[in-house]
């Protein structure tokens, strides 16, 4: 059974630590628990039944009405809620609650639901990215095991894996090298590049995460390859992005290079074959028009 402290509910659910301290002395949600220095902590019960209310509080229930229901009605309530741009964030609470019972059938069921009613890119982009950031941010503060933040990740890669490969496979020679440089290990942003990429027929190689240069020296020479397509977040081996993307530039001269993600927003120089794609928007109006289109900026 983990523990959270009030500053990690306080993070996780938009409430004021004020605010929850004042619902633990009015409202029998549950019996405060305490350290033998007196601070509060929250376990895994607390916490799902607070991300319950939170999720209807921030629609607008008053909390005298969440705290007159049975636990049965607070989650039929909850259930009932049909996701709209207002709800997202409510989901992203279901989908921890998920996450912390390693309920997988739970979490599955959000997903799908989600996906039928509101489609599988804005699911994504919309509530699967912001409650990785979530978990990312319980990781980090040792509040949620490493194996949590696997199960949740490996649910949502193999949703956009199981998209990819529903998407037909182009009938000419890859176009595009879709890869992360080295040191960067996030791979679920350029899975999902992938999913858009083929869904609006660029042909792509996916190489992956944490490609050395090496790697893509081998396709120097390859004329089919005309695009170099990398997403760069983390950038953990404090590597220079606008001297990585020099290099790129001046080894690869007859191939345009295309850069996302949040590592290269704070580029000074800019180069007459790179593309630099600093938003979502950004990202899918270029993938969206297509090959013909890609013309340095």
């Amino acid at each position: 059974m983990q523990q959270f402290t009030i500053k990690d509910v306080e993070n996780l659910l938009g409430i004021k630590a004020h605010t929850l301290r004042i619902w633990e002395l009015r409202y029998p949600f549950f019996a405060p628990k305490r350290k033998e220095s007196k601070h509060r902590f929250y376990d895994n019960e607390d916490l799902k039944i607070l991300l319950q209310v939170a999720f209807l509080y921030h629609l607008g229930w008053k909390i005298s009405r969440i705290a007159a229901l049975e636990p049965e009605e607070r989650l039929a309530a909850v259930g009932a809620i049909e996701p709209n741009r207002n709800t997202y964030p409510h989901f992203v609470l279901q989908l921890v609650a998920c996450s912390i019972d390693f309920d997988e059938g739970g979490f599955s069921e959000i997903i799908e639901r989600l996906s039928e009613e509101i489609g599988f890119e804005r699911t994504i982009l919309e509530v699967c990215f912001p409650f990785l950031q979530r978990v990312g941010l319980l990781w980090v503060t040792n509040r949620i095991v490493p194996a949590q933040e696997h199960f949740s990740s490996y649910l949502i890669q193999n949703k956009i894996i199981s998209e990819i490969e529903k998407t037909p496979l182009p009938k000419h020679p890859p176009e595009v090298l879709l890869f992360t440089p080295k040191g960067e290990f996030h791979e679920m942003p350029l899975l999902f590049l992938h999913y858009m990429l083929r869904k609006w027929g660029w042909s792509v190689l996916f190489l992956g995460k944490n490609i050395t240069f090496d790697v893509l020296d081998s396709f120097k020479e390859n004329k089919d390859i005309k695009y170099l397509f990398l997403h760069l977040l983390t950038n953990l081996t404090q590597l220079d992005p606008e001297v990585y993307l020099e290099q790129l530039v001046r080894h690869f001269p007859d191939k345009k290079i295309i850069a996302s993600g949040r590592a290269i927003h704070g580029l000074q120089r800019s180069f007459v074959k790179l593309i630099r794609l600093l938003s979502d928007d950004e990202i899918r109006r270029f993938i969206e028009s297509g090959p013909a289109s890609a013309e340095p900026q």
